[in-house]
């Protein structure tokens, strides 16, 4: 059987998709998304950047996730390095006025999901407590950016999700699976998210969204843990004091792990919503599957013929908001002291829609015939 009928199959059992309450019908374009950040190569003398959103843009999708300004990177020019000379950024609105995020967002993205942290301060500084000046501190930076993508992009069409990464990790401050969260961390994270949340509300109040959306997410990672062994990480101890928008979901202990029964992913999405207030704008789904995948070194084409098309059906059917791939160029080097750019296949993990040769992987067909022929069909 060739490469192409495996692709076909995948896409034909898809099947019809629920829509998100409230919502009227998607195209599966401003849905299934890709992640670009971070990759260990490049394949073009365009800045790093808008190269890969290029990429995305000729797959057929419509949804981006990127990293923006956050301390975990330090700074844009720390994940989006290639053929790009980044200017200093003292605000998260200058950074949004950068011409590398200004060019990115006057493509024809219907969706950009934002990885973004406040300036000044580690990103995780809060575990150890929050004070009122930077909880007021976190609300006027947010505020300041959402209110200026609101301004900017006015009547676009576009959305702009500000989430930050993976939570349970930042609430552990290490990424050690049964280390247990001090209720500080937890009770300080409740406070940060809702501060962050604060500044998105204010200045949608003020505003006003014509023809543009801004939402605020958190990111939970370690759902499965909790929904089998009531272990004490974010979703049983910080959604529910919450009242976000959205919640991403990090999706590697159900969709990778257990890839091969897709019933694990849509339990632990009914699990993360069970316990997350409802939102208005998206009621009782307002989850979305923030990362998926699979390294190419790590499993067999079968077992990515399975996994992947297993996590986009699960996520649509249960109607997710987004479902967003990990990721465009791998990020993982295997030898962790060789120096990128990369050139070989060889040299990364396969976390990846296009090699470093500039060959394009089954799921990258995959995902472009997804695209084509579930176009109008959410």
């Amino acid at each position: 059987m060739t490469m192409r009928v495996f692709v076909l199959i995948a896409i034909l059992n898809l099947g019809s998709f629920r829509c998100t309450q409230g919502q009227t019908a998607r195209d599966v374009r401003d849905v299934v998304g890709v992640v670009h950040v971070a990759g260990r190569y490049h394949l073009t003398d365009k800045d790093f950047l808008n190269e890969g959103a290029d990429q995305i843009l000729a797959l057929g999708s419509r949804v981006i996730k990127v990293w923006f300004y956050g301390k975990r990177h330090e700074h844009p020019d720390g994940v989006y390095p290639y053929n790009s000379q980044w200017p200093k950024a003292d605000s998260l609105v200058e950074g949004a006025k950068t011409p590398y995020y200004q060019e990115l967002f006057d493509k024809p993205f219907t969706t950009y999901v934002m990885v973004v942290t406040a300036l000044g301060r580690d990103d995780g500084y809060w575990r150890n407590g929050i004070s009122e000046e930077q909880k007021k501190d976190e609300q006027r930076q947010f505020y300041e950016l959402a209110r200026y993508l609101l301004t900017r992009y006015k009547d676009t069409g576009k959305t702009f999700v500000l989430q930050h990464w993976e939570g349970d990790w930042m609430v552990r401050g290490n990424f050690e699976a049964n280390a247990k969260p001090t209720e500080l961390a937890l009770k300080s994270m409740i406070e940060w998210l809702n501060a962050r949340q604060a500044g998105v509300n204010q200045a949608r109040q003020e505003v006003g969204q014509q023809g543009v959306h801004v939402y605020h997410a958190t990111e939970v990672n370690r759902v499965v843990q909790s929904m089998r062994q009531d272990f004490p990480n974010m979703v049983l101890k910080v959604l529910p004091y919450t009242n976000l928008d959205l919640v991403s979901y990090s999706a590697w202990d159900s969709a990778t792990e257990h890839y091969a029964d897709p019933n694990v992913l849509r339990q632990a999405l009914d699990f993360i919503a069970a316990h997350t207030p409802d939102s208005p704008d998206f009621g009782d789904r307002n989850v979305y599957i923030g990362e998926f995948g699979m390294p190419e070194s790590g499993y067999s084409l079968d077992q990515i013929r399975t996994a992947i098309p297993n996590a986009v059906r699960t996520g649509l059917d249960w109607g997710c908001p987004y479902v967003v791939y990990w990721q465009l160029y791998c990020n993982e080097l295997k030898d962790p002291n060789a120096k990128p750019p990369v050139t070989s296949n060889d040299a990364v993990r396969g976390f990846w829609l296009i090699r470093p040769d500039g060959t394009k992987s089954w799921l990258w067909d995959y995902f472009h015939d997804l695209f084509e022929a579930n176009s109008q069909r959410l």
